[in-house]
């Protein structure tokens, strides 16, 4: 079996856990910045789990992170 290729897009996106899930960061944190609140933009900051309906798609993008 040869070996697969990543999807260089998604490697830069997705990392995998140690359980196997798919972690993915928030969007809405690049600019215009001055009109979101604080509180909206400390939450963005931290990463969340990919949702079910994606995590299989995702995973075969990305097989060997």
């Amino acid at each position: 079996m040869p070996k697969l290729k990543s999807h260089k897009g998604a490697s830069k996106r997705f990392k995998k856990t140690a359980t196997g899930r798919v972690k993915r960061g928030h969007s809405h944190l690049r600019h215009i910045l001055t009109s979101k609140d604080t509180k909206r933009k400390r939450k963005l900051r931290k990463g969340v789990m990919v949702s079910d309906a994606d995590q299989a798609r995702i995973s075969r993008m990305i097989p060997y992170q």
